[in-house]
């Protein structure tokens, strides 16, 4: 959620919306995470995650899992997310085509995390990969600035102390 928030940052498109009135571009990203649970599949919503530290990211995720499985999720912690990340990977799954929660611009898919043989340097050596899977709308975005998000989020993911950090 913090690297999204950074690349959100740099990519504003990628949390824009299509409104009545036209193209909007919220000034701050709200990012809505998706659970399953026993009311079926709920999304909500870290505000502001860019302002807030990766400890007070994952504390404010717990709180919310805990309100979505015992059903006490409150509105107000449901709406205004600009852009949505899901999760297959806990079931094996490593690529999928996530669905826009619009008005929504883009929907992050995280696969699951595999040790693969990858080459460094010379050497084919065990790694961690995650696949990522980004659906977003063209009539906002283009492949090109869709993929440096993604390149962004790649390159948090292989150095995150430059990404991650406490304020």
């Amino acid at each position: 959620i913090k690297l999204a928030a950074d690349a959100l940052a740099a990519f504003p498109a990628l949390h824009s919306q299509w409104r009545p009135k036209g193209l909007y571009v919220p000034p701050i990203a709200h990012i809505a995470l998706a659970m399953d649970t026993q009311l079926g599949l709920l999304a909500p919503v870290i505000r502001d995650p860019a302002a807030k530290s990766p400890a007070a990211i994952t504390r404010e995720i717990t709180d919310l899992a805990s309100h979505s499985c015992a059903g006490k999720l409150q509105p107000t912690e449901l709406t205004d997310a600009t852009f949505t990340i899901t999760n297959l990977g806990a079931f094996g799954i490593d690529a999928f085509t996530p669905v826009i929660n619009l008005p929504q611009c883009a929907i992050l898919g995280l696969g699951r995390i595999a040790k693969v043989p990858a080459v460094v340097g010379d050497a084919v050596v065990p790694r961690k990969q995650i696949t990522l899977s980004l659906t977003f709308d063209h009539r906002i975005v283009d492949g090109v600035p869709a993929a440096r998000f993604l390149a962004r989020i790649r390159d948090g993911v292989e150095s995150p102390p430059k990404f991650l950090r406490t304020t």
